[in-house]
């Protein structure tokens, strides 16, 4: 989608890379291919961004981040950026039954080998707080095991663009890439547990 990268290299990739500035460490863990399941910790809208400038203008093609539907397509113009800028696959919080299965647009961006982003928290917390992940993460690698799950550690982008705020301060922001993690059998609350303490080892 071209409109997609000229909006990261005219004004994503100058914001994030040079006016704020990434340390990236386990760049070689970073998936150059899907299908492939991202997670990371999640303080501020520019986790999306900076995650996404992380990959080259051609994987960049298929990163699809997630969001919530409620919040990222309740008004058009905000639905209009997700969609074409962002390429968002919007995610109902409250599904109903007429709706589906919730992850059914998940899923068919896997079987389309694309590179989803997720944020298991849910929702943005505290500038540098990680809050426990919700098991819907468990639900997709159990429906998908041989995906990879790489986790993720955002340091810095709570302080560059906190929650509730609209000015941006430049800020370092550390980005840690761990190695994949597949699933296992074990039960859904092992293995988000497990996921939430990767990416808490990742911060450290």
């Amino acid at each position: 989608m071209w409109i997609k990268k000229l909006f990261f290299i005219l004004l994503v990739r100058p914001l994030i890379l040079i006016i704020a500035g990434v340390n990236l460490r386990g760049k070689n863990n970073l998936p150059s291919d899907g299908p492939a399941i991202l997670i990371a910790n999640h303080n501020s809208h520019l986790d999306t961004m900076v995650i996404m400038t992380l990959f080259s203008l051609k994987t960049l093609e298929k990163v699809r981040p997630i969001g919530a539907e409620d919040y990222f397509c309740n008004k058009p113009y905000k639905t209009w950026f997700s969609k074409n800028l962002l390429d968002l696959i919007p995610l109902k919080r409250r599904p109903t039954k007429e709706d589906g299965h919730p992850f059914s647009s998940i899923y068919k961006a896997l079987e389309k080998k694309e590179i989803v982003l997720l944020f298991p928290e849910g929702s943005r917390g505290d500038p540098e707080v990680m809050k426990p992940f919700k098991t819907g993460i468990a639900h997709m690698a159990e429906a998908y095991p041989t995906v990879p799950v790489i986790p993720l550690s955002i340091h810095g982008a709570g302080k560059a663009l906190p929650k509730g705020e609209a000015l941006f301060v430049p800020f370092i922001i550390d980005v840690n890439v761990g190695e994949a993690v597949f699933y296992k059998g074990e039960s859904k609350a092992e293995y988000t547990k497990n996921l939430h303490y990767l990416v808490e080892l990742l911060e450290k």
